[in-house]
């Protein structure tokens, strides 16, 4: 049963990360986001360098979901995921509009509160994970800070490796571990 589970979670979030991966936009636009000089896809950092942010408008499709009851009006948006290059605590452009469409939910919808649990990969010292995965959501707190969401309304918290989503030994089990979900409260 152990192993059914872990097989499940495992095809899950392979299949979440592929459809956030393959419904990046491809346009000429990149939200208003700076371009990031290390040569990465889509490494732009969020909340540094004046870096400004894209409002586009639509509901997410895939990542993690919240089960809707939070705030009051509409569901928040159902991608709940924000995903991370290696050893990396900078949002990457491609979040820009999942970013502001967050943003519009919790200050549109008086949110309570909203939780940013910031997860590594398993590579690295247990100590390094958890305050790269604090830097990861401070990243997303930042970002959504900039899009006027009130500073009381957002808390962080770090679970470095501790969490998985996937477990694996392979690039796309690390891949889907590196991520800061946004978990949504009363």
């Amino acid at each position: 049963m152990h192993k059914f589970r872990q097989v499940a979670m495992t095809l899950a979030a392979l299949g979440a990360l592929v459809l956030a991966t393959g419904c990046a936009s491809t346009g000429s636009s990149n939200g208003g986001f700076a371009e990031g000089s290390d040569g990465a896809d889509s490494s732009a950092l969020v909340g540094n360098g004046g870096a400004t942010y894209g409002t586009g408008s639509g509901e997410g499709i895939s990542g993690g979901t919240v089960d809707g009851s939070a705030g009051r009006g509409p569901a928040p948006p159902r991608e709940t995921v924000i995903y991370f290059d290696y050893d990396r605590s900078d949002v990457r452009a491609e979040y820009a509009e999942l970013l502001a469409r967050h943003a519009r939910y919790i200050v549109d919808n008086g949110v309570v509160s909203v939780r940013l649990e910031g997860h590594t990969d398993e590579r690295g010292s247990r100590e390094y994970n958890i305050g790269l995965g604090e830097r990861r959501a401070q990243a997303v707190r930042q970002a959504l800070l900039s899009l006027r969401v009130p500073s009381t309304r957002l808390a962080t918290v770090s679970f470095g490796e501790e969490r998985p989503a996937v477990f694996g030994q392979d690039d796309a089990s690390f891949a889907a571990n590196r991520r800061v979900e946004i978990v949504y409260g009363r």
